[in-house]
């Protein structure tokens, strides 16, 4: 299993002089992150639609190897709640293929208030492109239940693990490759090992494994990830 280890983001203000060189330029930070961790979670995209010139921005900043994870725009997920997104999925997926082989997965991540409704998750994973890789991220417990673990196995869509101050999500490996999302701010080496054990036990299936720190306002994240793949090693 080939591990990604990454952070929610690279371009915080409050990382500089914690992480990055405190007089490092805005339009350097993306590249300097790229030298220290393999992959990064893409909240921009959730917002709005990327652009082909952001995107080739992101690539020609990135070194190969280099792996970027788009969040799914809150107009497919949010406002349209996976009703009528052919066009808006295609769109956001073209231009996303321009990253070639820095694209990594997919994630769509659900509203709190959206409860299951396994035919729509369905026809998003017909459409979906079986070249592509896909993670759902539910955050109503209703989604949790062997019916749509099975829709997910059908599609190799990957159950985004997701461990919160709340609450995580079941253990459940439903694609050949992971998703875990360690948005807890207080990981100590202990919780860090725990972690590491339950991705590799839960992974022997995976080829890949892709977990993201959430970003801390003093540069943890970034360290946090780092810790995490010299205990995975």
């Amino acid at each position: 299993m080939r591990l990604h280890v990454g952070t929610s983001g690279y371009n915080f203000p409050e990382w500089k002089g914690s992480f990055s060189p405190s007089k490092l330029p805005t339009a350097k930070w993306l590249e300097y992150y790229a030298a220290q961790l393999g992959t990064v979670e893409i909240n921009y995209t959730f917002h709005r639609m990327p652009s082909a010139k952001t995107v080739a921005g992101w690539e020609a900043a990135t070194p190969p190897g280099f792996i970027f994870v788009l969040k799914a725009p809150q107009r497919i997920t949010h406002i349209a709640r996976l009703k009528n997104i052919d066009d808006s999925l295609r769109f956001f997926l073209d231009t996303a293929r321009q990253l070639g082989t820095k694209l990594g997965p997919i994630l769509f991540q659900l509203p709190p208030n959206f409860k299951k409704d396994v035919a729509l998750l369905g026809d998003l994973l017909t459409q979906f492109p079986a070249d592509l890789r896909c993670a759902c991220e539910f955050r109503h417990a209703s989604w949790f239940g062997d019916d749509v673990y099975d829709v997910l196995r059908t599609g190799n869509a990957a159950l985004c693990v997701a461990d919160t101050a709340e609450a995580t999500t079941p253990l459940e490996a439903t694609a050949d490759f992971g998703y875990v999302r360690l948005r807890d701010e207080g990981y100590k080496k202990k919780d860090l090992e725990d972690w590491v054990k339950q991705v590799q036990g839960l992974g022997q299936g995976w080829t890949d494994a892709f977990v993201f720190f959430k970003h801390e306002g003093k540069g943890e994240g970034p360290k946090l990830a780092a810790k995490f793949r010299t205990l995975f090693a």
